[in-house]
Formats: C-alpha cells, sequence, structure tokens
C-alpha cells in the first residue's frame, strides 16, 4: 500500500490512481450509454420482461453459490496445509497445482463433455459447478497460502500446547483470522461463476437451466441484432456484482493486499 502525508504526494498519488482507473471507466461508461439509447429505458423494460430472467438468475446464484462454497472449502484446508502443516513433498504439490493455471477453460471442453456425458452429469449444474470451481481453486490457492504465511505459526504451537487437535487449530485460530481473504476469494469466485459464458453454452441445453449470461442471445439472431438491448441485458446482470462487492469492499481491500502482495 503506498501511503505519503504530504498534500503534494496525496496530489500526485490521486492523479496517478485516477489516470489509472480511466480506462476501466470509460467502458463501463459507454455500456449504460449505449443501454439508454434508441428507445430508452424501454430496453431494460424489454429485457426485464423476459419470462424466463427470474430462472435465468436463479441458475446463476445456485451455480455461482456452488462454485463459492467449494473452493472456499477447498482452497482454505489446502492453503493451511501447504502454510502450516509440515508435508513431505508439500513444494511439489503446491508447484502442480499451480501448473494448472496454464490450462485454458477452452482446452478443457472436450473431456470435460466426455466425462459430463460418461457421469450421466451433461445439462445438469454440476456439470458446471465442478469444472468452473476446478479452474478456480490453483488461483484462491496461491492467494491463500500467501495470506496464511502472515500468520504467526506461534499461534499454532500455543494451540497444540493447549491439547488442540489439527482440526481444532484451524476451525478456531487460523479460520477467524482468514476473513478478509476468504471475502476476497468469495468475490473473485463470484466474479468468474456470474460471468461464466463457455461451459453453460455447451453443458446446459434445457432454457429452463440457463444463466444470465446467455440473456444476450434473445436479442441476437439471424435477423436481429438488437445491441440496445444486449447492452441493457449486461448491465442488468451485472447489478448483483456490484451489490456483492460493495457489501464486502473493505474486506475485499484487505485480503488482497495481503494475499497477493505479500
Amino acid at each position: 500500500m503506498f501511503e505519503t502525508r504530504s498534500l503534494r504526494g496525496r496530489l500526485v498519488l490521486q492523479i496517478v490512481t485516477t489516470l489509472l482507473v480511466l480506462p476501466f471507466v470509460f467502458p463501463l461508461i459507454a455500456m449504460v450509454e449505449g443501454s439508454l439509447a434508441g428507445t430508452g429505458w424501454n430496453n431494460y423494460v424489454t429485457v426485464l420482461s423476459i419470462p424466463l430472467l427470474p430462472e435465468f438468475f436463479r441458475n446463476s446464484a445456485i451455480i455461482a453459490t456452488g462454485v463459492i462454497i467449494i473452493v472456499c472449502a477447498c482452497s482454505m484446508l489446502a492453503a493451511f496445509g501447504f502454510s502450516k502443516l509440515h508435508i513431505r513433498g508439500r513444494e511439489i504439490y503446491f508447484w502442480t497445482l499451480l501448473a494448472a493455471l496454464t490450462l485454458p477453460e477452452v482446452v478443457l471442453l472436450t473431456p470435460l463433455f466426455a466425462t459430463a456425458t460418461s457421469m450421466g452429469a451433461y445439462d445438469t449444474f454440476w456439470s458446471v459447478i465442478l469444472p468452473l470451481a476446478a479452474l478456480q481453486i490453483p488461483f484462491t490457492v496461491l492467494l491463500a497460502r500467501n495470506f496464511m504465511d502472515g500468520i504467526p505459526s506461534e499461534l499454532i504451537e500455543a494451540a497444540r500446547v493447549d491439547g488442540a487437535s489439527t482440526w481444532r487449530t484451524f476451525q478456531d485460530v487460523v479460520l477467524p483470522l482468514t476473513r478478509p481473504i476468504a471475502a476476497a476469494i468469495v468475490i473473485l469466485t463470484l466474479i468468474t461463476s456470474w460471468n461464466a459464458y463457455l461451459l453453460p453454452l455447451v453443458f446446459l441445453q434445457d432454457p429452463a437451466s440457463q444463466t444470465v449470461t446467455l440473456v444476450p442471445q434473445f436479442f441476437i439472431g439471424q435477423f436481429n441484432n438488437d445491441q440496445t438491448k444486449v447492452l441493457a441485458a449486461a448491465v442488468v446482470t451485472a447489478i448483483p456484482e456490484i451489490v456483492a462487492y460493495l457489501c464486502l469492499q473493505r474486506l475485499f481491500e484487505r485480503g488482497l493486499a495481503a494475499g497477493a502482495l505479500k
């Protein structure tokens, strides 16, 4: 974190921060402005009048919740083992896990499709939840481990001296201290799972089980391409992510600062 006490230093830091933010703000402004073009607010009325829209939001919420639960549970447990437990060859396992970061989602489509079909999971939420969670875990484990490295090992040793088991130490000592990084993982996982497009498109064929990211398809067809309503749909589907970020903003920033920059 950058800190400065002089007025000149704060002014320079504010200008630099503003310039860094502008490239990300302009596309958002253009998206909102484009969604109000043409018929204006009627674009949003048309999007909100889609009969299956509530089911799309429900499906996305189910998928996102499932992914968040799996990712948080696996990430915290794995990070605790990699950071605080004496496991033979743990660095080999850790770097092998990080190697999975190099695997793009599109390369895994064929084996995932074959696996989902053979297990009877095709066209179910599990065919989307499990791959999305698996793709997120390597990065979230990296963040969580860096955060847990900052937790004093003396706390772990004190708990063991008091007779606490490894699980009790994790549950009562380590886990309460990891709320900032847990919030960061929740937000990052929510954004990824909520915005997932390729996996729901391939594995969810029933219209009643599709997600909000597929809503713009209602306004794009062979004889129709209404970009104003596509942008309105993008704005509507982004609202839950914005609300979640605003609710967990402080913990998210603290978690990323400690987990990513340590």
